[in-house]
């Protein structure tokens, strides 16, 4: 088991500064979340892909929805629906990087979204997630625009 972690955690660093970005929104092909609706995930409790027709453009990126709806309440208030850390990988982000993340690999605490790089990523950041978030809300004003 130490050993599939330790490989985990090699592969996790090393494919994190190969897709580092600099934008502080992670979004490939400028599609916030990989297109998943922000919002779906606190009124669905699952990610679910937004559509085509529900476009906001918001932080250099493209938000997707699955309605009109819930295009209005992040128009309203996009901080409480965004993902923290601009969606990259909430255990990167605790130990001061930033990399990508997976839609599926997701908790929601306290209100907030936060992203992870996979779902077995997801399970090491749960274990220990409240020292993760502090770590990761100190390192997030430093890092946001960096590569």
């Amino acid at each position: 088991m130490q050993k599939i972690l330790s490989l985990l955690t090699f592969f996790f660093v090393v494919s994190a500064s190969i897709f580092a970005q600099e934008s502080e929104v992670y979004n490939p092909s400028k599609k916030a979340i990989r297109g998943y609706d922000p919002v779906a995930y606190f009124t669905e409790g699952k990610p679910t892909q937004g559509n085509t027709q529900f476009i906001y453009f918001w932080k250099e990126s493209d938000w997707y929805f699955v309605s009109a709806e819930n295009l209005q309440l992040f128009k309203k208030n996009p901080e409480k629906y965004a993902p923290q850390y601009g969606g990259y990988c909430a255990y990167g982000m605790s130990n001061g990087y930033k990399a990508p993340t997976e839609p599926d690999a997701f908790t929601i605490v306290d209100g907030k979204l936060y992203l992870n790089y996979n779902k077995d990523v997801r399970n090491l950041w749960n274990k220990k997630q409240s020292d993760y978030v502090k770590a990761a809300d100190k390192n997030w004003p430093g890092v946001k625009n960096k590569g």
